[in-house]
């Protein structure tokens, strides 16, 4: 079923000011952002409701932010502010926060090409596989998780595979294979949260283009909490990268080897921009062209990719700053706040 929270233009109507697709933290924030500017704008997602992403990542799993860096602008995330949120927790937010605000979002709509013509003030055409809409922008939030990475054989020791084998262990041997060095960071410093920590310290909103923020990124993925050495302490079989696999053994770079009854891939997804059929918007390489969100194609933009801006491009505490920057990119100056 087909839902809209809140009742705007229906394809066919006059143009959008704005069409945002996708419904997570990234669209919800650019989405209350363009409200308050008053413009005319609709939310489309494939999903069946706002936070079905979060409600279907593993039971176990919870945020490595702190409630009180979890929160978008405008509702913080409740309870206990030092707690860590689980993923239905994450999940109910985004919904009472689309609640909350009355954000125009239409459901089951999966968007599978733009394109961009001019006409009757419209810029973009956004096919979906039901409806059509024109607007004069585009937002593209779908964030950096559509295409599973499943490489020839590399289980992952990244934050999602540490936390899956410090979860599975307390019940069955767990091998963790890691083929790249990670950097893993305690959740608590001195008695403060990590992220009290990058937040003062000015680590978290540094520009990725900046000389602190490029010493920031390229110091390598940040495990935050669980470290393969504190997984080997507790009796996880730590490995480096797998090599060459069949249907019984598992061969590693050290040439050791194992006969594991069941492998879980961490190995992280992949953006898949090509619902983006206008020429200068994606480069060779499937990724989007873009300064800080704004395309070199005028009225395109992009939100929620992983240092797009700061180390907190993509985290749904810290992802509001750039929904900041590009509303007031669309928004001229004339146009007063609602």
């Amino acid at each position: 079923m087909t839902t809209t929270t809140q009742t705007r233009p229906q394809p066919g109507d006059s143009p959008f000011d704005v069409i945002v697709i996708g419904a997570g933290q990234s669209g919800l924030a650019i989405g209350r952002q363009l409200q308050q500017r008053g413009h005319t704008f609709l939310i489309v997602d494939a999903g069946g409701e706002v936070g079905h992403v979060w409600r279907s990542r593993w039971d176990s799993l919870t945020l490595f932010t702190a409630a009180r860096y979890s929160g978008l602008p405008g509702l913080p995330f409740p309870g206990d502010p030092d707690s860590y949120p689980t993923k239905d927790a994450a999940a109910q937010y985004l919904r009472d926060y689309a609640t909350t605000f009355g954000l125009p979002i239409r459901h089951n709509t999966r968007v599978t090409r733009v394109t961009r013509v001019t006409r009757d003030g419209a810029e973009f055409t956004v096919h979906t596989d039901g409806a059509t809409f024109r607007a004069a922008r585009v937002v593209v939030a779908t964030g950096p998780f559509q295409n599973p990475v499943v490489p020839a054989m590399v289980v992952g020791a990244a934050n999602s595979g540490a936390q899956i084998a410090t979860e599975l262990h307390q019940s069955r041997p767990v091998a963790l294979a890691s083929g790249s060095a990670t950097r893993a960071l305690p959740q608590r410093v001195l008695g403060r949260d990590l992220f009290w920590w990058l937040t003062t310290s000015g680590l978290i909103s540094a520009s990725g283009q900046s000389r602190l923020g490029r010493r920031f990124r390229n110091s390598g993925e940040l495990v935050i909490g669980t470290s393969t050495r504190q997984l080997a302490r507790t009796g996880v079989t730590v490995h480096p990268r797998v090599t060459a696999a069949n249907a019984t053994t598992v061969t590693f770079a050290d040439s050791t080897t194992i006969t594991p009854t069941a492998i879980v891939w961490a190995t992280g997804y992949r953006p898949d921009y090509s619902l983006i059929d206008i020429t200068g918007a994606i480069d060779a390489a499937g990724a989007p062209v873009h300064q800080r969100g704004v395309s070199p194609v005028p009225g395109l933009y992009f939100l929620g990719r992983p240092w797009q801006h700061t180390r907190g491009s993509a985290l749904l505490g810290f992802v509001g700053a750039d929904a900041e920057h590009i509303a007031a990119h669309i928004t001229p100056a004339a146009v007063p706040a609602a």
